[in-house]
């Protein structure tokens, strides 16, 4: 986009390839020539970016500082252009392997993480008798509690001499019952 003819000014919008999952990074670049353009290097300025931290836009503008100084006498808008794209393309290169070493460092994470779940309690002889003494109290505890209950629930059950000598009426039942 021509912004002005005196001095010459435009603007130049540079997109990167498309990376993993349609991401781009973009900036657009505004070039100002000067009086002796090209034997003196072109103002250039980053105007907007996209998906750029602030370290990408410090290497794009010392790119653009190395390419003009390299160009000089020549024309060069088009070479810092290309130079620019080159860039971004690095930059959605170095997001992706970015982002795979990611998630492989959380797959690791994750690997160790299953493995001391897996891993214990190393068994030493100590360690052992203590548990023993533990889990022999808690099965004594069960143990106790069974006893109790069947104690409980024995008291409430009568014996059939018991139940004879409250009920009278069975001392006959059985008598009645075979007569009919």
């Amino acid at each position: 986009t021509v912004l002005s003819e005196k001095p010459t000014t435009f603007t130049i919008t540079v997109t990167s390839e498309a990376g993993e999952n349609d991401e781009t990074v973009q900036t657009t670049l505004k070039f100002t020539y000067r009086e002796k353009y090209p034997d003196e290097t072109p103002l250039y300025e980053i105007v907007s970016q996209e998906n750029l931290d602030d370290n990408d836009v410090m290497d794009i503008i010392k790119l653009l500082e190395q390419q003009a100084e390299e160009n000089l006498g020549m024309v060069m808008i088009f070479t810092l252009v290309s130079a620019v794209q080159e860039k971004l393309n690095e930059i959605v290169d170095q997001i992706k392997t970015r982002r795979e070493e990611e998630k492989k460092q959380k797959e690791r994470e994750a690997e160790e993480e299953e493995k001391q779940r897996f891993h214990g309690t190393p068994v030493t002889i100590e360690n052992f008798l203590n548990w023993k003494a533990k889990f022999d109290a808690e099965l004594l505890e069960i143990k106790k509690k069974k006893m109790k209950e069947e104690e409980q629930a024995g008291k409430n059950k009568l014996s059939g001499k018991q139940l004879f000598e409250m009920d009278h009426n069975l001392d006959t039942s059985d008598i009645q019952f075979l007569e009919e």
